[in-house]
């Protein structure tokens, strides 16, 4: 097994280098999917999203690089890696993926189709990357000004989108459920422009404002920006935790609104973001 493992982290080594050579920044990661280094402040009793100022390796997709020498930095740290995760959102081509799944009991595909026929695009040959459920994730490449979050179904049901602060994993990497490769005859091409009234369709609405108030201060800022710094499997852990820092310092109710836009930032309807703020309300013995 031992073997084996070095052999998949020498190949997702060699398969992350490849997809440097194209522009794309990559982070190992573990069997699970997700980023082969901890967090160095994992053990600190208020964590704070340094993105990476702190100069120590763990902050998952803010490690993502594409210089070669850094990239064999971050595998030498993580030598149990089997696969490596692409960064979305950055330059030169400012990845959107789009995640077709296929275990929601959905067709995605299919959803994806009469997305297409309602609001006239077509999806141009670009990138394919077949999942080993059978799923497909589709590269595409945005323009710099827009910023596009992930989301969970919020396009239509059993399609996910990774965009700023999201990753896709790459084709090459190995993981607990099988190997992830690129579609016959895509693997040669760039990532095609996102049609731009899909675009239209991923970018969010715009939303009232809701600056954090004096009474919140900057404590109620910094427990805003920790919402917003959370990748997927940490938005609904990270809201929770900075609504109840809130409410156990008084600043619950002022921070309710900016904590539910940081939250809809990252990902999460407004409805599970309300939900989670008011269980951490009960939680601390308030009122929500």
């Amino acid at each position: 097994m031992a073997t084996t493992d070095r052999q998949a982290t020498t190949l997702a080594l060699a398969h992350a280098l490849s997809a440097a050579e194209r522009g794309l920044a990559v982070i190992p990661l573990s069997r699970s999917k997700l980023p082969a280094l901890r967090s160095p402040h994992r053990d600190d009793p208020a964590p704070s999203p340094c993105h990476g100022a702190c100069g120590r390796l763990g902050h998952g997709v803010y490690d993502a690089s594409s210089d070669p020498d850094r990239i064999r930095e971050l595998f030498a740290a993580a030598p149990w890696a089997t696969g490596y995760g692409i960064a979305c959102g950055l330059p030169p081509h400012h990845l959107i993926g789009l995640d077709l799944d296929v275990k929601t009991g959905t067709d995605s595909s299919a959803a994806l189709r009469e997305l297409a026929l309602r609001h006239l695009f077509t999806i141009p040959p670009t990138v394919v990357v077949v999942t080993p459920s059978g799923g497909r994730h589709l590269w595409l490449s945005g323009p710099p000004e827009a910023v596009v979050p992930n989301s969970a179904g919020r396009l239509a049901p059993g399609i996910d989108i990774r965009g700023a602060g999201g990753y896709l994993v790459g084709p090459g990497s190995r993981t607990d459920q099988g190997v992830y490769a690129a579609a016959p005859g895509t693997a040669h091409l760039a990532p095609a422009p996102c049609p731009r009234s899909l675009l239209r369709l991923l970018l969010p609405p715009p939303r009232t404002r809701h600056p954090v108030s004096t009474e919140a201060g900057g404590h109620g800022q910094g427990l805003v920006q920790f919402v917003l710094a959370a990748h997927e499997g940490q938005r609904n852990t990270r809201l929770f935790w900075a609504a109840c820092r809130a409410y156990e310092d008084g600043i619950g109710p002022a921070l309710v609104a900016p904590l539910v836009d940081a939250a809809l930032h990252t990902g999460l309807s407004e409805r599970e973001a309300r939900t989670t703020i008011a269980s951490a309300a009960r939680m601390t013995g308030h009122r929500p």
